[in-house]
Parts: C-alpha cells; sequence; structure tokens
C-alpha cells in the first residue's frame, strides 16, 4: 500500500486472532504485515535477542528511536500519551511484526510509545543496520518502506503526533499546517476560532490568542508561533550538520530532479549536499498515484516514490537538510560557487545543481485569500482528502496534477467537479487520465467554466462560476476547492545571477551562453556551455526550473541524472577535492579518485 492511500481514521479494536493466544490489531490494510521466518533470520544477523517483561518501554513517545524492533514472542502494545490522562491504546502487534513507522527510518522523534503487553522477546537490530538492509535487500526493504508509509498513513488519519492551535485566518497557522502536511507529519489542527478545546489549552498554557499559533506536543512541550526550522527541529528532521560546508556538489531543491541528482552524484563519489526549503518530493511527492511511470505498472504514490528516492540517496551517503530557504548564489573563487540561505548559513560548492522545481500558481478571485489552507487548497493529500467525505468539492485544472487528484478525491468525496476553462481535457492531460477521470461515476466535468467568486465566511459554501461562451453564471455548492493552474518557477532569488527566460524559468545551454552577461567566461574556460548548464559555468538546472523542461516525473529525474554527467566534465576543468585548483594537464585528471565516471557518447 502507499502513503496516500486512504485509510480510515481509526482502526477496529484489537482482536484475538485464529493464530495467536493474545489480542492482535488485524493487518487490514497491508500496514502490519507479519514477517517470515526467512526475512526474520536475516534480520538476526544483523541483530540480538533480547528477552522483555510487561511494561518494559522499548520507544519512547518524543524521544528518538535508534533500534528497530520484531517481537519474536509476546505481544507489543502502541500507546499514545502514555502515563497520561489522555493515554490510549493505538495498535497491538504479536510474534512476527515489527514495531516502527516511518520516522524510524530517518532518526525522527517517535509519536507514540511502544509497551511490551506480554513478557516475551524482541529482536533488536540497530538502525543504521536496518537502513543498510532496507537499501540492499528488496524482500525486506519492500515490505519494511511500504509498511512504514501506512502506519504514517494511519497516524494522520487518527490525528497523533503534536497540535497546532491556530486560527483559519492567521498566515502563521496556515504556514505551519503547510509545513506539516508537504512533510506528512503526524498531527492535528485545532481551529482557535470554532474549536472549544482550543479555549481550554489556551487556559491550561496560560497563553493568550495574540500568542498563537502554538504547537503543543504530549502537553509538556508548547512553541509559540515557531519558525519552520524550529518545528522541524521538535520533530527531529535533518538539519545541516556542523563543520565542514564544502562540498563537491550542492543540490538546491529535493524533487524529483534533485533526488535523482543526489543519486547519481553520491553514487559516483562526490560529496553531495541536498538543501530543501519546504519538503521533499516537490510537488510530484504530493501526487496521489503516479501511473505512468515507467517501471511501476500498478503506479506509485508520490509519497512512496519520495520515501524511497531519499533512501537511496541517503544509502550512498548523500545529506539533506530542511527546511533551508535559498536566498543567494555567488562565486567565491574561481572554482567554487557559495549558496546563502535565509536563516544566514551557506554552503560553498564547486558545483551547483538548480532544482527548486515550480510552486502551483494561486487563483485570483473575490473571496478566496481567507479561504486559503482551511477549504482552499493547493494539493491533495489524504489530509484534505479526509476533510471531504460528506460534501462535493471541485477541482480546477486541465492537466495531469488537476486529473490525479480528481480521481484520488473521488475516493472519498460524494461529488467531485472538475472545472476546466478549455473545451476539452486532450491539451495537457494524458489519455489514461482522461479516460478514467470521465469514466468515474462521482466525477462531472464542467468545460468552458471558470471560478469568479469564492462564497463563505468561515468555511468554503459556494463557487461563482461562469461559462466563458455564454457569460451564464451559475452557484456550484462544494465545501473545499482544490486548484491546479499551472505553475511558477521558484528563481526569484536567481535574478540577475543567471539568465532567465520571460517566465522566470533557467535558461540553459545555448540559450544560455547566448544570454550570459559574460560571455568570456566560456572562451576562457575553452568550451561552450553545456546542455544542462546555467550562464555561470558549473551551475546547471534540472526539472521544471529549466526552460524548456517536459513537465514529468520521469524526464526530470533523467536531467538529474544527466546533470550529474555534465557535473563531471565541469571538475575536469577545475580542482579535484583537496587539491590546490590548478588546472587540469594533458594525460591526468583533477578529478577525485573516488570516481569511477563512465563517459556516454550521446552525452558528449
Amino acid at each position: 500500500m502507499s502513503g496516500d492511500q486512504a485509510l480510515p481514521g481509526a482502526e477496529p479494536a484489537p482482536q484475538e486472532t485464529g493464530k495467536a493466544a493474545f489480542w492482535e490489531t488485524p493487518d487490514i490494510y497491508g500496514a502490519y504485515p507479519r514477517l517470515t521466518e526467512d526475512q526474520i533470520a536475516r534480520l538476526e544477523e544483523h541483530g540480538q535477542r533480547r528477552s522483555m517483561a510487561p511494561d518494559d518501554v522499548l520507544i519512547r513517545e518524543g524521544e528518538r528511536c535508534e533500534t528497530f524492533f520484531v517481537v519474536l514472542s509476546g505481544s507489543v502494545a502502541v500507546i499514545e500519551d502514555y502515563g497520561t490522562p489522555e493515554e490510549h491504546l493505538l495498535r497491538v502487534h504479536g510474534p512476527g511484526r515489527f514495531i516502527g513507522e516511518l520516522g524510524l527510518l530517518y532518526g525522527q522523534v517517535a509519536f507514540y510509545t511502544a509497551v511490551a503487553k506480554e513478557p516475551g522477546e524482541v529482536l533488536v537490530v540497530p538502525l543504521d543496520q536496518l537502513r543498510h538492509l532496507v537499501s540492499q535487500d528488496s524482500s525486506i526493504g519492500d515490505v519494511v518502506l511500504r509498511a512504514c508509509l501506512g502506519r504514517r498513513a494511519l497516524l494522520v488519519g487518527q490525528g497523533a503526533g503534536f497540535r497546532i492551535v491556530g486560527s483559519r485566518y492567521s498566515p502563521d497557522t496556515r504556514r505551519l499546517r503547510e509545513f506539516a502536511v508537504r512533510n506528512r507529519l503526524p498531527h492535528r489542527w485545532i481551529d482557535l476560532e470554532t474549536d472549544e478545546e482550543a479555549e481550554e489549552l489556551l487556559r491550561r498554557f496560560g497563553v493568550g490568542p495574540a500568542e498563537t499559533p502554538l504547537v503543543i506536543w504530549r502537553d509538556t512541550t508548547l512553541l509559540r508561533n515557531p519558525s519552520n526550522a524550529e518545528l522541524a527541529r521538535l520533530i527531529g528532521l535533518p538539519s545541516l550538520p556542523a563543520g565542514n560546508r564544502h562540498r563537491d556538489v550542492l543540490i538546491v531543491g529535493s524533487g524529483p530532479g534533485g533526488l535523482a541528482a543526489a543519486v547519481y552524484a553520491a553514487s559516483e563519489g562526490l560529496s553531495t549536499t541536498v538543501v530543501e526549503a519546504m519538503a521533499t518530493g516537490g510537488q510530484a511527492g504530493t501526487s496521489s498515484r503516479i501511473e505512468n511511470l515507467l517501471g511501476f505498472p500498478s503506479g506509485i504514490s508520490g509519497a512512496e516514490l519520495t520515501e524511497r528516492a531519499v533512501l537511496q540517496a541517503d544509502k550512498f551517503g548523500a545529506g539533506i537538510s530542511l527546511p533551508l530557504e535559498a536566498t543567494g548564489l555567488h562565486a567565491k573563487d574561481d572554482d567554487h560557487y557559495v549558496v546563502t540561505f535565509a536563516d544566514g548559513s551557506e554552503i560553498a560548492a564547486r558545483a551547483v545543481v538548480l532544482a527548486t522545481g515550480a510552486r502551483y500558481r494561486r487563483l485570483q478571485v473575490p473571496g478566496i485569500e481567507r479561504l486559503e489552507g482551511t477549504s482552499v487548497h493547493y494539493s491533495a493529500t489524504v489530509y484534505e482528502a479526509q476533510q471531504c467525505r460528506s460534501d462535493p468539492v471541485a477541482v480546477v485544472g486541465g492537466g495531469n496534477s488537476a486529473g490525479q487528484a480528481v480521481l484520488f478525491l473521488a475516493g472519498y468525496a460524494p461529488k467531485v467537479y472538475l472545472l476546466v476553462r478549455g473545451d476539452s481535457l486532450e491539451a495537457s492531460m494524458s489519455r489514461y487520465l482522461i479516460d478514467q477521470v470521465e469514466r468515474h461515476p462521482r466525477v462531472e466535468v464542467m468545460l468552458h467554466t471558470e471560478v469568479t467568486e469564492v462564497i463563505g465566511e468561515e468555511e468554503l459554501e459556494e463557487l461563482d462560476v461562469v461559462d466563458n461562451r455564454t457569460g451564464e453564471h451559475r452557484r456550484l455548492a462544494a465545501r473545499s476547492l482544490f486548484v491546479f493552474t499551472g505553475a511558477d518557477p521558484h528563481t526569484e532569488w536567481l535574478a540577475g545571477v543567471v539568465a532567465l527566460d520571460s517566465r522566470g524559468f533557467v535558461l540553459t545551454g545555448p540559450e544560455a551562453q547566448e544570454a550570459c552577461a559574460s560571455p568570456e567566461v566560456w572562451q576562457d574556460r575553452g568550451r561552450p556551455c553545456m546542455t544542462l548548464e546555467a550562464s555561470l559555468p558549473g551551475v546547471f538546472a534540472v526539472g521544471d526550473v529549466r526552460s524548456g523542461s517536459v513537465k514529468r516525473v520521469a524526464s526530470a529525474a533523467g536531467e538529474g541524472a544527466m546533470a550529474i554527467h555534465f557535473v563531471h566534465r565541469h571538475l575536469g576543468h577545475s580542482a579535484a577535492p583537496g587539491t590546490t585548483g590548478t588546472p587540469a594537464v594533458a594525460g591526468h585528471s583533477d578529478v577525485s579518485p573516488r570516481i569511477r565516471h563512465k563517459e556516454s557518447a550521446w552525452l558528449a
């Protein structure tokens, strides 16, 4: 199963199974597989057995978990708010099952406490050994990764994790919610305007409405209007490591293009860091289902594709840090660039890959701003979909992102309107999506239709739409609006630094060289601007941020891989790590001896 598959907010109560003498949560959704004897034997080669007594704590909520547990005998209870008046049982696992969810693989803190329920024995595997096995052994890796993704989705559906207390009208509340949603963090939003629990929490912690939004966890941790970085540190998301901040390659952005570049750069021996302003996966990471990606005949969710790529990059030694918003790029010397960030930090690198992607355009109509983040959304994930179980929703857009969102939301909402301003879907949507959209009984496609007003005070009530052929207006009842109307590149920080086209996308190759403000830089290097190279030598652009790119996951990943080929060629004319920066001489390569790079004639 995928992390975006429809999952209920609560699971059935644990019940006795025919194969065991204890109560155990049934594995209805594939999130709690039982490992085979062969899989356990392979895990045991990297771990050790340990006995457990009732009430032994294996994993504690709010603390980093460095260990993977497999239940060999007895049973383990997974509990939220353990030891507090709000304590409640989430699930129970017996022999053959393992304890952990997605955060386990990345060193995040736990969102639950795991306690021995019945005496028995567990297999204890260090986390670094688990990561190695997940990346090397597909029979274990597939089971563990899919189960972890499914468990994370269940935690989200149950409202586990931290609480965000804030007003729906607050930009900071919307910012924190977006960060939590995009990073797939279990949390629950408590609306200051309508939720009675909000007032009780403010009294308990002695804070006023002006100090919101708040992040509350385990009733012991309180953050007042934290930055995204502060929330990330609380949860244990990866930050920029201290110490040496010089890299062979710095990749800015972690969509499919950026992650592919990270995998190829790190696997070929280049010291590699990826920085991300919001969340790994980019726009692709929010896709409920990608069905036309080569090698995945049954499709794959954007979340699962992202997590697999992140694990793969980590396997080869690439570091990923977030949230880090790039604010500047400049040359440090002839061989290095420096990228600066909003928090004042910086990283120097011998080559830079720009993979910042593009952001969905906001719909500019009256009444929409006050409902953004509550009833108006620019992505369709399980978080938003769970709010749409009883009321009709509308999707604006005619491309693949809109089509994928429609099909995903139709699994939750009783009615989904697809509003398209053009006269057909063929112009920008793949045929396989068109067929599914047009056949779905809960979907109504409305062509030649544009939204002119969003109506509702605290939540969306209606949309005013117009037929752009006749000018006729009508009201459409909807409780949520999802907008997918194209995207703008995230390149404001690059204006005046690299050449951009008229829409702000990064020019590469001959077009970049022609637009270069200092054409002599190419003459000095004795070579032309390479295919994916921007107007600065050693700076490359891949994926949606690049002018003329094909807006597809596979093409972005391909460009990420190609960019590293060109990085190698660029580094062949500059210094290798640890050298003085002198040019290469005939018969000698100044690329790091760790690199085993294979030239491809078709890329020459």
